[in-house]
């Protein structure tokens, strides 16, 4: 498998999908929002085409591999030797309301590494990618991570999840402390460009819990090409499928993971 063409591939994909979802959201149809189980937990049209576009596509790429998407519109497996892990639309109701942050992600799994990530932000048409053991890219440019040293110079963002909210209080406590030791907090909607972001140096960390491996397979494999770390909250590796990571630029990793701990356990 020679991943330099598959990337290539995939990047046009992504481009010719986003392209379907920019046309989209100039005229949506804000009647056509579906809710799927939990609250504001939403869903459209333009999700489930634009994965079943990006299926089709990446099917043709890697016929062998199997696929773990958001929407479910393609049988869902984690037994082959490779998978596309799909989100078709990371900011869904950022989109619905036209708030212009919102992207495709893209992973390829071989086992259980990821290979292959991919975070599109679709209307920026900013293009955040990287391969086994190569650079990371935004477009065509390599990116690293911020070079701040310490949290107390850091920018981070996290999100708000739509469920599991009986841990709210100790994530609140963890976002007030941080709001003290930082330079402060950002809630864009997506964790695909919180993570491409953090890989680009805009943020120094990123943490959220009840994450999808959808929302993350792309992002966290940009941000370790680019230089940084990611892990789960006790410090471990089962952040693609443990719903739980803290990604950062690596220098300032311990000091977030051990806040996080103290508050979380």
């Amino acid at each position: 498998m020679k991943l330099p063409s598959i990337e290539k591939d995939v990047i046009s994909i992504a481009e010719e999908v986003g392209e379907f979802i920019r046309q989209e959201g100039a005229n949506f149809d804000r009647e056509r929002i579906e809710q799927k189980t939990g609250f504001n937990n939403l869903v459209s049209y333009v999700d489930k085409e634009a994965e079943r576009k990006l299926v089709e596509a990446l099917r043709k790429i890697v016929p062998q591999a199997g696929f773990i998407t958001e929407e479910g519109t393609v049988e869902q497996s984690k037994d082959h030797e490779y998978n596309w892990i799909i989100d078709p639309l990371d900011g869904t109701t950022n989109f619905l309301h036209g708030l212009p942050i919102y992207a495709i992600s893209i992973g390829l799994t071989r086992g259980q590494q990821t290979i292959l990530g991919l975070v599109y932000h679709v209307i920026r048409k900013e293009c955040f990618h990287a391969i086994e053991d190569g650079n990371a890219y935004c477009n065509d440019q390599v990116i690293h991570v911020s070079p701040t040293a310490t949290l107390h110079e850091s920018l981070l963002a996290t999100g708000f999840p739509y469920y599991h909210l009986d841990k709210n209080d100790a994530y609140l406590d963890i976002i007030k402390t941080f709001l003290k030791e930082t330079h402060g907090i950002r809630r864009l909607g997506s964790a695909a460009i919180d993570l491409a972001y953090v890989a680009c140096g805009r943020l120094e960390g990123f943490f959220e819990y009840n994450l999808n491996p959808w929302d993350v397979a792309g992002g966290t494999f940009i941000v370790q090409q680019a230089g940084g770390k990611v892990t789960d909250f006790k410090g471990g590796n089962n952040f693609l499928f443990g719903g739980e990571l803290c990604a950062s630029n690596g220098l300032i990793h311990g000091e977030m993971t051990n806040l996080i701990k103290d508050k979380w356990y």
